[in-house]
């Protein structure tokens, strides 16, 4: 048991960390491509949070989704927008 709470605790930590990163980002007005990159570190370690935690995670688990969804449009926008 403690090992697993270890584990999403590490989980936890690291959503953490990478959102004082983003918001550090921010604050110095860095650019676009540096914040999604961030962005995109963030929703890969909150879903390894998710999976970790199992309990009480449905709403974050729904927003992931439709972070995934966003950043997927924005991928095929931009794949569209290239081939014009």
């Amino acid at each position: 048991m403690a090992g697993s709470v270890d584990s999403v605790m590490d989980e936890a930590r690291a959503v953490l960390h990478r959102l004082r990163r983003i918001e550090a980002l921010e604050r110095e007005r860095a650019s676009v491509r540096s914040v999604l990159a961030e962005v995109r570190a963030l929703l890969a370690e909150a879903e390894a949070w998710v999976a970790a935690e199992r309990h009480g995670t449905d709403l974050a688990a729904q927003a992931l989704e439709r972070c995934r969804d966003a950043l997927e449009a924005d991928a095929v926008e931009r794949v569209e927008a290239a081939s014009r």
